[in-house]
């Protein structure tokens, strides 16, 4: 069996920048007074016990991404769009952050800023996986393992496809621990099915490395993230994490196997849409709370059993996305 042992170190080297920013940065934000409001509308039981936890901790998951990943030094043009992807999105993110812990408008940046801002870095992205990626405007169809070239129609449905999957990280942030190992379990995926690619074309090397810096990012802030959070990684950390997964699929030609390895995102934001959707029709609710984690939760669910759930769904869907290829 071959061990890349330049995939482990940068794994440890992502995991260690994050585990030792993070008891440094905890105390800072608490100085500045960066602690994260919650939503009135949310779980009254996170009012008391997550108010004024410090937020916007992904500025740390990005640092142990970018700095392991560049200690590689694979610079393909694959590794440079993922972490562009992966800065453009936090930046958003960030924006959205500093409004609300900083401005102290708890809502942050509305629904239109967000979206004006997810939509051109997208269509950036869907640029260049029509022209520059390995396949181009293929994608391969999971289960079956042929290749499907939406030719015209790739540059929107890709539009769709990251502003979608961006937004669905972002959801998926709410409890603790909760976006960080699902994440960890999709990057992880992700990287083993690019190593399998990487056998006939080398262009998924640099894949390889920045999905194993992303998963090792997560480990890291695990450790101060998993309940009770010490630390939220905040909409910096979902929206940049939100960006890399997208690009990673774009990258590779696998958005169609995305919402298999990410069916928990996918579920997060259907559920809102349902909720949404389905109110404004009949003024009733489909679930008790979205997203949907939120439903189970008021469900009478511990928010460790409702992360360790969807942890373990997470895992199968993997085995299933990896599978289908």
């Amino acid at each position: 069996m071959h061990i890349d042992f330049n995939i482990i170190r940068i794994i440890i080297v992502s995991c260690l920048i994050v585990v030792i920013l993070a008891p440094m940065f905890i105390p800072f934000l608490r100085r500045l007074k960066v602690g994260q409001s919650i939503r009135e509308e949310g779980p009254k039981s996170h009012i008391a016990t997550k108010t004024g936890t410090p937020t916007m901790g992904g500025i740390i998951i990005m640092l142990g991404v970018i700095i392991s990943v560049l200690t590689s030094r694979n610079y393909s043009k694959e590794v440079f769009v993922c972490l562009f992807s992966m800065i453009a999105f936090g930046f958003v993110g960030f924006v959205d952050d500093y409004i609300k812990v900083v401005l102290k408008r708890n809502l942050g940046l509305n629904a239109g800023q967000k979206i004006i801002g997810q939509l051109i870095f997208a269509i950036l992205l869907a640029i260049y996986g029509a022209k520059y990626s390995v396949e181009g405007t293929k994608l391969i169809i999971p289960f079956i393992n042929i290749y499907l070239d939406l030719q015209f129609f790739y540059i929107p449905f890709t539009v769709f496809a990251v502003v979608g999957i961006v937004n669905g990280v972002n959801l998926t942030d709410g409890l603790d621990g909760l976006n960080s190992g699902v994440t960890l379990i999709v990057m992880s995926a992700f990287a083993l099915i690019a190593s399998s690619f990487s056998i006939y074309n080398s262009s998924y090397n640099g894949i390889i490395i920045v999905c194993s810096a992303a998963a090792g990012a997560c480990l890291g802030f695990l450790g101060y993230n998993a309940h009770p959070a010490k630390i939220f990684m905040g909409d910096t950390g979902s929206m940049a994490l939100g960006g890399l997964v997208a690009a990673v699929a774009v990258t590779t030609s696998l958005t169609f196997v995305l919402p298999i390895i990410g069916g928990i995102y996918i579920a997060e934001i259907l559920s809102v849409i349902i909720q949404v959707s389905y109110y404004k029709k009949t003024k009733k609710r489909v679930f008790k709370m979205a997203p949907i984690h939120h439903h189970f939760e008021e469900s009478g669910w511990k928010e460790t059993k409702v992360v360790a759930v969807f942890w373990l769904t997470s895992v199968i869907l993997a085995f299933i996305g990896i599978y289908s290829i």
